[in-house]
């Protein structure tokens, strides 16, 4: 008797890892549906977006525009300003030291305004330095910064970064879009890591606009689209 019963609860044991198996993969299946199906263009109405085709730059700040419309939705991401609000702080701060050493000085006598005029002129020129210091080397090409919460019987914190240029042309190719993308996926306020990824990809402007300039817009979102799902299911490139 005593190795039937062993046989049962190994075959209950068996029976319990499988349909555990499969739970695991049906939710982690649902899952990527969910975010496959956040993940698509939106299917609302949208403005045209026109640019002068024969400028790269339009053409990149347009794309960066769309990016950011399409990530910062709420099934997606909170956008985090957190560089745009050190560079205008940075920006603002030193237009009111403009203001207020250019008050005081014409407000009191030249000899005497003098040094705090040298004062105010130092400061601000301080301030301006660590301002284009900030966005070159620690903005950067950094155009979206987000970050979402989910639960998965805990509450999952993921985080991603988008950096983006522009490659020049080249006689074989036209000028391209490129970007870069890092993901980040923690729990425990950012204490234990679960996963982490990293893509690249470019595409030349051609491609998301017409001969007029108009923008495809659907086009674009769908290529980010695919780049960030490819991130974060863990398809690094």
């Amino acid at each position: 008797m005593a190795p039937r019963n062993r046989k049962a609860e190994n075959g209950e044991s068996s029976l319990s890892a499988g349909t555990s198996t499969k739970a695991s993969e049906t939710s982690e299946s649902s899952t990527d549906g969910v975010l496959a199906s956040a993940l698509l263009p939106p299917t609302e109405g949208r403005e045209v977006v026109k640019v002068n085709n024969a400028s790269v730059t339009e053409m990149k700040h347009a794309c960066d525009d769309a990016l950011k419309r399409f990530l910062s939705r709420p099934e997606l991401f909170n956008q985090i300003y957190t560089h745009t609000d050190v560079r205008l702080g940075l920006g603002w701060a030193s237009v009111f030291v403009a203001l207020g050493t250019g008050l005081y000085g014409w407000k009191v006598d030249f000899e005497k305004s003098k040094p705090a005029v040298w004062a105010g002129v130092i400061l601000y020129v301080l301030l301006t330095t660590i301002q284009t210091l900030y966005a070159y080397f620690v903005e950067g090409d950094i155009v979206f910064v987000g970050k979402r919460k989910t639960f998965d019987k805990r509450i999952v914190t993921e985080r991603i970064t988008l950096t983006s240029t522009s490659t020049p042309s080249k006689p074989s190719s036209p000028p391209a879009y490129s970007l870069g993308l890092t993901y980040m996926r923690s729990t425990s306020g950012g204490k234990s890591l679960l996963g982490r990824g990293r893509a690249k990809g470019d595409r030349g402007y051609n491609t998301f606009f017409d001969e007029k300039g108009v923008m495809d817009q659907e086009a674009f979102e769908r290529w980010v689209g695919e780049m960030v799902g490819r991130v974060m299911v863990g398809k690094n490139e």
